[in-house]
């Protein structure tokens, strides 16, 4: 069940200390830097200016940061500009695609999602047939990060999984908000990424945490400014070759290599579940320009997966899941 919403749209900021949650070591799991997230001061540069991002809050507990913020651009879109992020300490009902809902012991996850309006530079908006690549350009982001900041080799799982070791440390969600007003419809991206869980604590023996992993430091305002840092610049750059992942990002290659080299499904025997208890096996062969899944059955015929279309996909052989 969704928990329990205020009326108002606006989330409800994060106000004075809060218990610890409990964590089997003993050790007690901090809350974010508010400070280092939303001040300046003499010691820290402004971190919401230096990345471009319009407003950062921060909540105790919620359903899910993407209802949240689908509910709020709904309602008052002026108040959540491109690059808004709401991020929360603990989320009750989190969810995934096909509406699967999990739940984190509160302050073992880093749970955010951020409000998109793609345009280019000059205003103009970027195609919409592009959107189907924003996931992958944050799983591209969050893979940066965990490797400069947590010493964590990750693998993307298309179309939307963060792998360590096989195992998934993270999910992304992408959602369209309603057409309001006739206007081009903003995208809700949200991204949890497990961090301090301990084994008994995973929602499903497929999943990990950078914790299990070794990771260097499970520091979630670190990971969190890591992440948004580096997803900022990658979006906006990639807004500004109006949304063609073939074209050169900064810093390096373009979204589509950039994805493709780090993707563990391709070069795979895959198995994909369709609506309508269809099933495709074949080899997965490559990303198309709109980041669906190229597969190649067995007699030789290449299929067109897309993200919205596959219920579910696995290696058939061991491996993920």
């Amino acid at each position: 069940m969704d928990a329990e919403q205020p009326e108002s749209s606006e989330p409800q900021a994060l106000t004075g200390e809060v218990p610890s949650g409990e964590v089997p070591s003993g050790q007690s799991r901090a809350p974010l830097d508010r400070e280092a997230l939303n001040r300046e001061s003499l010691l820290q540069p402004d971190f919401l200016s230096a990345t471009g991002i319009s407003r950062l809050d921060i909540v105790q507990s919620t359903g899910s940061t993407n209802q949240d913020l689908v509910r709020a651009v709904t309602v008052e879109p002026k108040k959540w500009a491109d690059l808004s992020v709401l991020t929360a300490e603990h989320q009750t009902a989190a969810r995934g695609r096909l509406d699967r809902h999990w739940e984190s012991p509160e302050r073992s996850a880093v749970s955010v999602s951020v409000v998109l309006r793609p345009v280019t530079a000059e205003g103009m908006p970027v195609p919409t047939q592009s959107y189907s690549w924003l996931s992958l350009l944050a799983a591209v982001a969050l893979r940066e990060a965990l490797q400069e900041t947590a010493g964590i080799t990750a693998e993307i799982k298309w179309p939307n999984d963060v792998l360590v070791n096989g195992r998934k440390v993270a999910g992304i969600l992408a959602q369209m908000t309603p057409l309001g007003d006739g206007s081009v419809p903003a995208v809700i991206l949200g991204v949890g990424l497990n961090v301090s869980l301990a084994e008994e604590e995973l929602p499903v023996p497929t999943a990990t945490s950078l914790a299990l992993e070794g990771a260097t430091t499970t520091d979630r305002t670190a990971l969190l400014k890591s992440y948004l840092s580096r997803f900022a610049r990658l979006y906006r750059s990639f807004c500004n070759s109006e949304g063609d992942p073939a074209a050169g990002l900064v810093g390096g290659p373009s979204l589509h290599k950039r994805v493709e080299s780090a993707m563990v499904t391709l070069g795979r025997e895959v198995r994909a579940h369709l609506p309508g208890d269809h099933e495709l096996v074949g080899h997965a062969s490559r990303l198309d320009e709109h980041g669906s899944l190229l597969v190649v059955d067995h007699g030789g015929r290449e299929h067109v997966v897309t993200a919205g279309d596959v219920v579910h996909l696995r290696a058939t052989e061991s491996g993920y899941a």
